[in-house]
């Protein structure tokens, strides 16, 4: 009988362990504005944030990170998104600051969400990719990760890359590792932009709009030192499966667009 006893009380002990090392967001972040339209509920295990025609809402971490590999699990607003944005990045402060940016941009009913990428470097970004994603967004979680060690910024969704922004700094191209950055969340009203160049406005008959986070993990150079992510970079089957990304669901990158940038692209595009 105990040898039956035994591993089940392991196994607890284990799921407990790990529930533990998962934190809560009572633990990891601060609810910043939106006047209770930001909850953290399920004992820290779930983050909620709401936009109605008042206020949208928001909340960015506890801690700053200088590198490190960061997942959230995140539902997006369901229905018709029009004209919202909902905004997951890290960022440093002042006017030449760092900033790594997922932002996800509503659309009508049935219409798909658009992904859109961004690096800051001292202040400087302009460097925008935009996607359109191989699932629906808004009917379960999904994992979107920033892997950022000393010679990358990778981005991925459910562990597939597909943005990979390197250190070129040896060609004099500014790469983010000085300024420790924390993590933020919004979700907002943004329908001068957001949805077919601001054409589609928000429709406030179908407010309120809810995202949902769940499963923050961060992996650090304080929780995970010498880990393999501060060294990580993507293999052959990552690279192809980038590719694959890149070709079929990327709708804008930056690197393409030569009536924006008439003076020539800008340089780190010219590096394979």
């Amino acid at each position: 009988m105990a040898s039956k006893v035994l591993p089940f009380a392991l196994l607890v002990a284990c799921s407990l362990l790990a529930i533990a090392s998962a934190g809560s967001f009572f633990q990891d972040f601060d609810i910043t504005w939106g006047a209770g339209r930001g909850k953290i509920l399920n004992n820290g295990q779930l983050l909620s944030l709401t936009l109605d025609k008042t206020s949208g809402s928001g909340f960015q971490s506890k801690k700053e990170y200088l590198f490190g590999k960061i997942d959230m699990q995140i539902k997006l607003v369901q229905g018709n998104s029009a004209g919202t944005v909902t905004a997951y990045y890290l960022s440093s402060q002042g006017p030449t600051h760092d900033e790594i940016d997922f932002e996800f941009l509503g659309n009508l009913s049935g219409d798909p969400y658009t992904l859109h990428t961004n690096v800051f470097t001292q202040g400087k970004g302009n460097r925008e990719m935009q996607f359109h994603l191989w699932f629906d967004p808004t009917k379960d979680f999904h994992t979107y990760s920033i892997l950022w060690n000393p010679r990358h910024v990778i981005f991925m969704v459910d562990n597939i890359p597909i943005r990979d922004f390197k250190n070129l700094e040896s060609r004099g191209i500014a790469f983010p590792k000085k300024q420790a950055m924390r993590i933020y969340s919004s979700l907002w009203n943004a329908d001068d932009w957001a949805t077919r160049g601001g054409l589609i406005k928000t429709d406030w008959s179908k407010a309120p709009f809810t995202a949902s986070y769940r499963n923050f993990n961060a992996k650090t150079s304080a929780t995970s030192p010498g880990g393999d992510w501060f060294f990580q970079e993507l293999d052959s089957t990552s690279q192809e499966r980038m590719r694959w990304v890149q070709k079929n669901f990327m709708i804008y990158n930056y690197c393409n667009d030569v009536k924006r940038f008439p003076q020539g692209i800008p340089a780190e595009c010219s590096v394979a």
